[in-house]
């Protein structure tokens, strides 16, 4: 019973997580369009609140609830390759996380490079990794 409750603790977190970065590159396409310093230092505001009061904490819960799924179950390691895939996938997304990060400083800081248009590509990131670890986890192809 333990475990179908950190299972949907970890679901619950990943939904947090997935909608945080999902939103937090729409908000660069439209601070890397704004030209007035009140949106400017509106969207620097947003930025930094998703990402320290809800991408963060998210991702960590996140991460202990798959964790402690792991902790329970060991023997998941031994299901197949698709674990082994999903969890590199995971390392990948907090890379991007962490990426993110570095650009809502980078927008504070108005050190931003980069056109609406990278951040409409960027934003798309996370819904191919979504894709391929529900693919994994559903479907377990290998």
């Amino acid at each position: 019973m333990l475990y179908l409750w950190v299972k949907a603790f970890h679901i619950v977190s990943i939904v947090c997580w997935f909608a945080a970065l999902f939103y937090l590159p729409r908000l660069f396409v439209y601070h890397a369009q704004s030209e007035d310093t009140v949106s400017k230092e509106r969207f620097s505001v947003m930025e930094r609140k998703l990402y320290r009061g809800i991408m963060g904490p998210a991702m960590i819960a996140s991460l202990v609830f798959g964790g402690w799924l792991i902790y329970l179950n060991p023997a998941i390691f031994q299901s197949g390759a698709w674990i082994h895939a999903k969890l590199t996938l995971v390392v990948l997304l907090i890379g991007y996380h962490h990426m993110c990060g570095a650009q809502v400083k980078r927008f504070a800081r108005g050190e931003n490079t980069r056109s609406h248009v990278f951040y409409r590509w960027f934003n798309e990131v996370p819904v191919l990794i979504l894709l391929a670890i529900v693919i994994l986890v559903v479907v377990k192809p290998f």
